[in-house]
């Protein structure tokens, strides 16, 4: 890995001239300056952040380096920043996030990670994904959370999604209900075979079979606006309408509560309605509170973090819980 030194013999300066252009710029000239950009760049020189807080009193202690792919931006999902962040300081480690907007980070953000010579890396994203993962990180540990690759053997810590749907059909058919309506996610999501391997589980357990679930699909990720036709579909056509909506997220709930209500139907008289994500600050404000799974953002960055605190060994997909939170829709 190139120097100072190394930009400075190949831009003709002083160590103390890269310094400065690295740190007050402004103080070079614009052919000097030319000159140590372009050291730079050839070499692919990082500069060391890390060792400059540490010699200047403002950090010490071991760094995690997060890249959030929409994690920072996302309401229901910053609790896995959350969790990161607090599980660091619990152990005397420093966070460091950079916050990507794309599908993966460019250039100029693994360049800016590196240069605070993290300790260990975690990606993490806003909902269950598949990354890439670039090149040019070196021997670090890296941990993904709520994602995972096909790429490397890595430890990818990701929600159990079929045994939360489990949880929450098995809680909905236990009450009664034998006429579900599944108001799915996309079947793009990677989430979906999990979801209906869950709900098909607890199915079975009731005695009902696969043709006893009714199922719509939405077309994608934002296509809340086809609920409101679908459930019209349903009532209107059916000798047998819902007693149960099994809803992709609680979203898709949201959207069903608005459509029941404005027909009179009652919730969780007339029909019950299961979400699932509890939304952070929402899901508890339905009228009726609504019954929904927990996705763990909290515990899946607590969990990215001990495992590089604690040199954990573990390789693959490991799958944390997804517990039901019961409350007054079913």
């Amino acid at each position: 890995m190139a120097s100072v030194k190394d930009v400075a013999r190949l831009a003709g300066v002083s160590a103390m001239t890269v310094s400065r252009a690295l740190n007050s710029p402004d103080k070079l000239s614009a052919e000097t300056l030319a000159r140590i950009q372009a050291a730079i760049q050839a070499l692919g020189y990082v500069p060391d952040l890390a060792a400059r807080r540490t010699r200047g009193g403002h950090s010490s202690g071991k760094t995690i380096g997060v890249f959030a792919l929409g994690t920072a931006t996302t309401p229901f999902a910053v609790d896995l920043l959350l969790g990161l962040e607090r599980t660091a300081r619990e152990h005397d480690w420093n966070l460091f996030i950079v916050n990507l907007l794309d599908e993966g980070p460019r250039p100029q953000d693994l360049a800016l990670m590196l240069a605070h010579r993290p300790d260990g890396i975690v990606f993490s994203s806003m909902h269950l994904c598949q990354v890439e993962i670039p090149a040019g990180l070196g021997e670090r540990p890296l941990v993904l959370s709520n994602c995972h690759t096909l790429a490397a053997d890595l430890p990818c810590y990701v929600p159990d999604d079929s045994a939360g749907q489990y949880l929450g059909m098995r809680a909905a058919l236990a009450r009664g209900a034998r006429q579900p309506l599944c108001l799915n996610l996309p079947r793009h999501s990677l989430a979906w075979p999990l979801r209906q391997a869950g709900m098909l589980r607890a199915c079975r357990e009731a005695g009902l079979t696969a043709a006893d679930l009714r199922q719509y699909d939405l077309s994608g990720d934002d296509a809340y606006q086809e609920i409101p036709a679908e459930l019209e579909r349903r009532f209107a056509a059916d000798q047998s309408p819902p007693d149960l909506l099994v809803c992709g997220n609680d979203r898709i709930a949201l959207v069903a509560y608005q459509w029941l209500l404005a027909r009179g139907l009652r919730i969780p008289t007339d029909v019950a309605v299961l979400g699932y994500d509890n939304m952070v600050g929402v899901a508890e404000l339905f009228h009726p509170p609504l019954t929904t799974v927990q996705l763990p953002h909290f515990e899946l960055g607590r969990q990215a973090a001990l495992h590089l605190i604690e040199a954990r060994t573990d390789r693959g997909l490991i799958r944390l819980p997804c517990p039901l939170v019961e409350r007054a829709s079913l």
